[in-house]
């Protein structure tokens, strides 16, 4: 695309590769939203959730904020897919829990999902290895930065006390 002048080519095509194929799994997962009639948001709760789990923690999962989570547990709970209730070790907190349709519903949108994942098709074991051992690579290369980033500097005071450096 060009808007990377003076910068290294392979890196920009690398980078329009990715936008492409990003779009296309978009494609894909709206595919499968618009055929279980269930939004992309939350067939990924739909896919985080193994087993009872706190809203709370499920934003966290999803990076997300309490509304949002609120929005997909009713959508999910209108859809008799999920429910909610309370937590055995805190009442105050509420769990999402899959109901058995919710469990069927996860169950066929993963394996449609993996179905249509170009992988599978387009790449021999050995490379599918490869890409998995890059993808990793990288998303552990992001997580540093995004563990660097997220710590604010700070200094112990005379007292003891952590404190953010002033800046």
């Amino acid at each position: 695309m060009g808007w990377c002048s003076g910068g290294d080519k392979l890196d920009q095509e690398i980078f329009d590769a990715m936008g492409e194929f990003i779009a296309y799994l978009f494609q894909r997962a709206e595919r499968l939203s618009q055929h279980y009639d269930v939004p992309v948001s939350a067939i990924k709760a739909l896919h985080r959730l193994d087993g009872p789990v706190a809203m709370k923690d499920l934003g966290q999962q999803m990076h997300c904020d309490p509304s949002f989570v609120t929005m997909i547990a009713d959508v999910l709970e209108k859809r008799g897919l999920a429910r909610r209730e309370p937590n055995a070790a805190d009442r105050r907190v509420k769990n999402l829990v899959l109901t058995d349709r919710g469990l069927e519903i996860k169950a066929a949108v993963e394996q449609e999902a993996l179905g249509l994942m170009p992988w599978t098709r387009a790449l021999e074991r050995n490379e599918r290895e490869q890409f998995l051992d890059l993808l990793r690579k990288m998303c552990k290369s992001l997580a540093a930065e995004s563990t660097a980033d997220s710590k604010p500097e700070t200094e112990v005071s005379a007292t003891g006390v952590a404190q953010p450096v002033a800046g």
